[in-house]
């Protein structure tokens, strides 16, 4: 089987929720000793939760991961970065140092982190490297996957940024982690990234997607002046115009990055494999876009985490149909949006675990009986 027709036919294996699990839920979280609908989206993540694990009470989501997805971008030649491309080699080391800001938060909650080499353009000394996502006592590892495909995308600004192939290849990586997630147990994940010069991608990518103008979806990224973000808007602009045609695939391949197409497989293979993944910040909402063009399902199984200060945060979202869950003026990337949303979660699950029905609390509900009749809440 090419890697091509693999990768349609897992994707073709994504099923969706289940409705008799989310029935149940919805039902028992009508009957918990509190007015009907009084913890808002906390009963909506808890029903969610029920859809994708069949059960309607009892689900853990302790076991947490944030898969981070490593890869430099050719265009930040043409000077739309604020940082230096050294940044994306330093942080990937960085990440397993627990030393940034997702890594930190994850040391402190324990929280694994799968760190993938996609395609950092500068060298990783091998020490750092592992060939393979578990150890061999099936976790995380705490080293640097390697799956580097080359050392950065080309310039997208003056060609394709990278192949048909390479995409493809790329994609099935996430869709990898994502297995690798589910083998370790991990029971609810996140995707985050690091690659200077990613939101020039992304920003390109949502473009190409959704028709909207260079504009409306390229910003600042890591800050740059407004020279620097005039010519962000043209590259982008020029590129989309230019040759970006065809299926979702073609355009990641031609505008862009191996870490977005990384983090499209790893959203793919949350529906495949059934588990909830969480969405961080821009480049992540704009892989989870490309994971439902390819399999509307998909969509299912994520959970936003915060509102993004990036301005094409916002289109990406209304294209997914999400909500993100609060708005902290967040901007880092990372997946550092992710561990802040994994405690939401556990805390949607932990109230509908713990709490106890009208019934079983002996109170006497007879006053909310209106309340659910008439759908007053």
């Amino acid at each position: 089987m090419n890697e091509e027709k693999k990768l349609f036919t897992l994707i073709g294996e994504i099923k969706g929720l289940d409705e008799a699990a989310m029935k149940a839920a919805k039902d028992r979280q009508d009957y918990l000793a509190k007015p009907p609908g009084s913890l808002g989206r906390l009963e909506d993540i808890s029903i969610k939760i029920a859809g994708i694990t069949g059960k309607a009470v009892g689900n853990d989501v302790t076991r947490q991961c944030v898969a981070i997805m490593c890869a430099d971008n050719g265009v930040v030649e043409e000077g739309v970065a604020s940082a230096p491309q050294s940044v994306t080699l330093s942080q990937t080391i960085n990440f397993t140092r627990r030393y940034t800001g997702v890594s930190s938060m994850a040391k402190y909650y324990g929280i694994d982190l799968l760190v993938t080499d996609i395609g950092v353009a500068m060298e990783i000394p091998q020490e750092l490297y592992t060939d393979s996502m578990l150890t061999e006592e099936g976790k995380i590892p705490v080293k640097i996957v390697n799956r580097r495909i080359a050392n950065g995308t080309r310039n997208l600004a003056k060609e394709a940024a990278m192949t048909r192939a390479e995409a493809v290849q790329a994609i099935l990586t996430g869709i990898e982690a994502a297995e690798a997630v589910k083998k370790a147990g991990i029971q609810l994940f996140g995707v985050g990234e690091m690659g200077i010069g990613n939101t020039t991608t992304s920003s390109a990518v949502l473009s190409a997607l959704t028709g909207a103008k260079a504009k409306d979806v390229v910003g600042r990224g890591g800050g740059l002046n407004d020279e620097g973000l005039a010519k962000k808007i043209r590259i982008v602009d020029d590129a989309v115009n230019s040759w970006c045609m065809g299926d979702p695939i073609e355009k990641l391949a031609k505008v862009g990055g191996y870490d977005i197409c990384a983090m499209t497989g790893a959203f793919l293979g949350a529906g495949i494999y059934r588990i909830p993944v969480v969405i961080d910040g821009f480049i992540s909402v704009v892989a989870a876009c490309v994971a439902k063009e390819l399999n509307p399902r998909v969509v299912d199984f994520m959970f936003a985490s915060h509102k993004s200060y990036e301005i094409g945060y916002q289109i990406a979202m209304e294209r997914l149909g999400l909500a993100p869950m609060f708005d902290l003026g967040m901007r880092l990337g990372e997946g550092s949006g992710c561990p802040i949303a994994f405690k939401i979660i556990e805390t949607a699950i932990a109230s509908m675990n713990l709490m106890k029905s009208l019934e079983e609390a002996s109170v006497n509900g007879d006053y909310l009986e209106e309340i659910r009749r008439e759908n007053l809440f």
